[in-house]
């Protein structure tokens, strides 16, 4: 038998054997990659708990710059700090030649959302201080495991490619990805496995839930005057931005269904007594379409116009930033999906699902704990579903792209609020941006060892999503990031907020060196 098995073998082609072959390697390379991740838990842990600590918000991750690109130049990166005229940003390279695996994730924390990680009710670390309440300081731990789980065997097999690590800066504002598309960063790179925190194990792939923006600034200018005194010599900026506001409310009625639109008063002026010479009026556009976006930008554009000639003033805009209707690379997702389902969902115990519920009881919705199945692959809906945004669109537009959801945060808390901030430095963290790590580090197997994966990718890329479109960023040529939002907040905050770093030299977790025990229940 043995030898009729041998003389069956002799007569396949040889592509066949190798292709055999090169499938044994890359299913022992995905075991010994997921296995390194495993192994480095304890990174996970501290880079989760470190970012968690520094809780920056956007244009100002200064400490997440530092502390990742240590990491990264540590383990042989080469790290570019400052690009894109984003000083908080950087580009992290290590290996040589093709293909270029580019990881990304956002690094930026919300306002006023600070809050006492495990503890379930309302205990801000610092009152009023930013915190990480969209879980952003998980996704640099996933990427940067992976990567030095690859780096290992590349090294050892002289395998080729080169890995790219970089951040979502600002992403809050919806204002840094554009400036690194603009200014070329992703001209060399073939694919883009970025990460996004969330409660389930998914990805998707085609045109993605939720809209595209041009987040946009207005600023009036008219004359001061006593408001007692002689008001009829002043020419109010505040009285335009609120007809501006009331003119945009009643436009809306007008407006597709699908659009979203917020604004909020970034300059009311100075105190009562004085008109108010300026003010500003900071608003979010978003819409399913790059087209529906620039049209419902100029109705805006008009109004403010409108509110200018109503009160003798005159206006001018920026645009703040701007993301593209997402789309990701079916490919890559099949690709995602086998690894997920491969990997699994992190093994949850009993405290974790206590947790869970707890905090799903303090926001008041279903108390259904923790995801226990992998959520697996989303095709595109039959029907556009509006919702939020990411500028990781604008990149999807320049490189064949997915966004893995891994699940590091619990379900159905309402984002954007401190409720979700609280389990993002707790063992539901840790596990499920372990699991996260085990998936990219997987499908970066795929992409350096499978050619047919990124051709199929870059036709999928080039036949299907780009057939009738072209990208053009909403940002200008010339517009510059707004890097003045957010250090006053920063300046003030801060001085605590160093008080409270995570030391991993002195404590294992983050909740002990905050003498939290895990889980704090309300009583």
């Amino acid at each position: 038998m043995r030898i009729f098995i041998a003389l069956a073998v002799a007569f396949l082609p040889f592509g066949t054997i190798a292709s055999a072959q090169d499938s044994e390697q890359i299913t022992a390379l995905k075991a010994e990659v997921t296995q390194s991740v495993e192994d480095n838990q304890k990174m996970v842990q501290e880079i989760v708990d470190s970012l968690f600590s520094f809780s920056e918000l956007g244009f100002q991750e200064y400490e997440t710059q530092h502390y990742i690109g240590n990491i990264l130049e540590e383990n042989g990166f080469d790290v570019t700090k400052d690009v894109a005229g984003l000083p908080s940003g950087w580009w992290a390279t290590w290996g040589n030649g093709g293909p270029v695996i580019a990881l990304g994730t956002d690094v930026d924390g919300i306002p006023k959302a600070s809050q006492k990680p495990g503890v379930a009710y309302k205990d801000p670390l610092i009152e009023g201080a930013p915190g990480h309440g969209e879980g952003h300081n998980s996704g640099m731990a996933v990427l940067v495991t992976a990567a030095l789980a690859l780096q290992d065997v590349m090294e050892r097999d002289n395998i080729p490619g080169t890995i790219v690590i970089w951040p979502g800066i600002a992403e809050e504002l919806l204002a840094g990805k554009a400036f690194f598309t603009r200014e070329g960063l992703f001209n060399d790179v073939d694919a883009v496995l970025f990460v996004h925190v969330g409660s389930s194990l998914a990805v998707s792939w085609g045109k993605a839930r939720g809209t595209g923006l041009i987040s946009v600034e207005y600023t009036f200018k008219g004359e001061s005057a006593h408001s007692a005194g002689a008001p009829w010599r002043g020419k109010s900026a505040l009285d335009a931005v609120e007809l501006m506001n009331a003119g945009w409310n009643a436009r809306r009625e007008h407006l597709h269904p699908l659009q979203r639109s917020h604004y909020i008063i970034s300059d009311g002026g100075d105190q009562p007594n004085v008109v108010p010479q300026t003010a500003s009026v900071w608003y979010y556009i978003r819409e399913m379409t790059a087209e529906n976006i620039l049209e419902n930008y100029e109705k805006l554009n008009k109004t403010a116009d409108g509110a200018a000639l109503m009160t003798d003033t005159t206006v001018s805009h920026r645009v703040v930033g701007g993301a593209w209707p997402r789309h990701y690379n079916k490919p890559m997702a099949e690709a995602v999906n086998e690894n997920m389902n491969a990997v699994g969902m992190p093994d949850w115990d009993e405290t974790d699902q206590v947790f869970a519920k707890a905090v799903q009881a303090l926001a008041d919705t279903e108390q259904k704990g923790l995801d226990t199945e992998v959520a697996g692959v989303r095709e595109p809906s039959e029907y556009p579903v509006s919702g939020g945004s990411d500028d990781i669109g604008d990149i999807s537009w320049l490189v064949p792209t997915i966004t893995l959801n891994y699940p590091a945060n619990i379900g159905n808390l309402g984002g954007h609020n401190w409720r979700n901030t609280i389990a993002m430095a707790t063992p539901v963290a840790h596990k499920g941006s372990t699991i996260g790590a085990k998936v990219i580090a997987r499908t970066m197997v795929d992409l350096f060892m499978k050619p047919e994966l990124l051709e199929a990718s870059h036709k999928y890329f080039n036949d299907v999503q780009l057939a009738e479109t072209t990208y053009a960023p909403f940002i200008s040529a010339t517009e510059k990031p707004a890097i003045e939002k957010n250090v006053d907040i920063m300046a003030k905050f801060k001085p605590q907020l160093k008080e409270l770093y995570y030391d991993a030299n002195k404590y294992d977790t983050y909740l002990e060196q905050l003498g939290i025990t895990y889980p704090t229940l309300p009583e």
